[in-house]
């Protein structure tokens, strides 16, 4: 059950993050380093009153390895926020990250000499492709609708190569990532909590050089227009409003992705993230009102294709840990 809790976790989670994600980014594209900092903030002071215990419970894991962990993360979760920054529009930064499955699965074999079998190499090549076409077209009509002067055109191609080139780097540095998890879970155990914990606060000061930034966007949040949360009745300024709903549901996001990883292969648990991310693009694309083509139906079924493929590989509902031999195929 707690895989499928955390499958749970994962979707509600992230699908409805995206949302005030692209609210925040529309209002203020230059906004991922507070984003970021917000998220790692709440995630590190949770996990230090119940997961660390004010610092007493000493980790099952060595803090060496969570170092490399935690460079490794606080990259990846940086980079991937400021490439909004870089003329990155929301649907062309999930293309990138939706290609996490074919980088998992190259540096899978590369490193750990795991063989997958043809079903499992087509499936992923599927969703791949299905994501990749609709957020490309997603991608496409943002583009259309841009107004820029020729004399600024050079200038907005040099920072959208930039932002290219930060993205390719953010996702064959999470592939990594998600390997060295899976490795350090087989020799010491699963602790996902403890590693989401030190995952979140050992980079805390590493925004100290984020810090300008950081506070030039707390003031322009200061000065958005009111808001009063419902329920609670509360009015604050709606960017706050906004920032704040990010970071609870990235929280809850993150849980279900660490969770998982405790319990499934890095394949398998990217599959699941990558297939929350094309719910999250269908989501945000019907959310905002964005033209939903023909081309999106396409990708819509080569994802769901790829999925029912998987699916061969996976028992109980497709949650359950397969262990590639080495050397032989699943």
């Amino acid at each position: 059950m707690r895989p499928i809790f955390a499958v749970g976790l994962v979707f509600a989670g992230c699908c409805s993050n995206v949302i005030f994600l692209e609210l925040l980014a529309r209002k203020h594209p230059g906004c991922g380093n507070i984003v970021t900092f917000a998220q790692f903030l709440f995630i590190a002071v949770e996990g230090f009153l119940f997961e660390a215990d004010l610092g007493r419970k000493q980790p099952a894991i060595p803090i060496r390895y969570y170092v490399i962990m935690v460079t490794m993360f606080f990259t990846v979760s940086v980079v991937n926020n400021y490439a909004l920054n870089l003329n990155i529009a929301m649907p062309l930064h999930m293309i990138f990250r939706s290609g996490s499955l074919i980088a998992n699965m190259v540096l899978g074999i590369i490193i750990l000499k795991k063989r997958y079998s043809v079903f499992k190499y087509t499936s992923i090549a599927l969703v791949s492709v299905g994501i990749f076409i609709c957020t490309f077209m997603s991608a496409k009509q943002v583009t259309s609708q841009s107004s820029l002067s020729e004399d600024d055109g050079f200038q907005a191609f040099a920072w959208w190569l930039l932002g290219i080139g930060a993205l390719t780097f953010a996702l064959l540095m999470s592939a990594r990532m998600g390997i060295f998890q899976e490795t350090l879970y087989k020799q010491f155990g699963k602790h996902s909590k403890e590693a989401l914990f030190y995952n979140h606060a050992l980079p805390l000061p590493g925004f100290i050089f984020l810090a300008s930034d950081i506070y030039d966007h707390a003031v322009l949040f200061n000065k958005s227009e009111l808001y009063q949360v419902p329920v609670a009745g509360v009015t604050m300024p709606i960017m706050w409003f906004y920032l704040l709903m990010n970071v609870i549901t990235q929280y809850v996001c993150i849980r279900g992705v660490f969770i998982l990883t405790t319990e499934c292969t890095s394949l398998t648990v990217t599959l699941v993230v990558t297939l929350r991310k094309f719910v999250s693009l269908i989501f945000s694309i019907l959310y905002f009102q964005n033209p939903f083509t023909l081309w999106h139906w396409f990708g819509t079924l080569f994802v769901f294709l790829g999925t029912l493929m998987y699916t061969e590989v996976w028992n109980n509902l497709g949650i359950t840990k397969s262990q590639p031999q080495k050397g032989k195929k699943n």
